[in-house]
Formats: C-alpha cells, sequence, structure tokens
C-alpha cells in the first residue's frame, strides 16, 4: 500500500523516536520531506540528516538533538492536511507559542520558517508547528 503522506508520517517518527530517547529515526523519502528537514537543522531542532539507500529504497537517516538529556523538539504537529489545506497570506502567517515556536511554511519560493516567510513577504502552506 502507497503512503499518502509521508511529511505526517516522519513528523510522528520524530515524535515517537524523541519519546523513546533515540539518537536517529528512519523515514521515508520525499523531496518535501528533505526540504523540511532542512527547515529544521537551520533553526537548530535537529542534528543532522542524510539520505540512504536501503533495498533500492531512498530513506532519510535523521539524527536528533538532545539538551541535559531533553528531547529539543517538545510539540511537533502536522497543520496541512491532505483532506483540509491549511493556507495563509503574510498578514496572516499564525505564530507559535509567543513567537518562540515556527510553522513550517511551504511558499513559490520554496519550502521556509515563517520568520524567512515574513522577510521575504510571501505567504504559503502552513505545514506545520514545531516547539
Amino acid at each position: 500500500m502507497a503512503m499518502t503522506d509521508t511529511l505526517a508520517d516522519m513528523l510522528t517518527r520524530i515524535r515517537n523516536g524523541q519519546s523513546a530517547n533515540l539518537f536517529t529515526v528512519n523515514s521515508l523519502y520525499s523531496k518535501l520531506c528533505e526540504n523540511v528537514l532542512d527547515v529544521l537543522k537551520r533553526e537548530g531542532y535537529i542534528r543532522d540528516y542524510q539520505k540512504v539507500s536501503n533495498d533500492n529504497k531512498p530513506e532519510l537517516k535523521i539524527e536528533l538533538k538532545y539538551l541535559d538529556g531533553s528531547p529539543v523538539i517538545k510539540v511537533i504537529n502536522k497543520i496541512s492536511k491532505p483532506g483540509r489545506r491549511q493556507y495563509s497570506k503574510i498578514a496572516d502567517l499564525p505564530k507559535f507559542y509567543n513567537g518562540l515556536g515556527i510553522a513550517i511554511i511551504s511558499t513559490p519560493k520554496g519550502v521556509m520558517s515563517d520568520y524567512e516567510a515574513r522577510q521575504q513577504n510571501v505567504g504559503g502552506e502552513v505545514l506545520c508547528s514545531v516547539f
């Protein structure tokens, strides 16, 4: 059976991996997941990631980040779902946890954090929120 929402699957694997105190988790590969991981790495929520090939199927190996034994990512939620997409104009971009968390946005200029989207004055689909 084909996976319909690889991003939601990846976010769930990250959430479950950090609750089990794992150092690495594997996820299915997609270009969108890779772009979201770029943002998470740039913002300091994960250590690193790399694309690996297992049995001719590409996967993403994600290195999770901990600070004093507790996970850096406290909450990670999917906002836009396949059945209900959430789009936002630049003026209506949400702030999560009073600006302490980030929203990851898919824009015509690429996948970026809400802070970068405000700087470039572009809106788009709100993919997920991270705190």
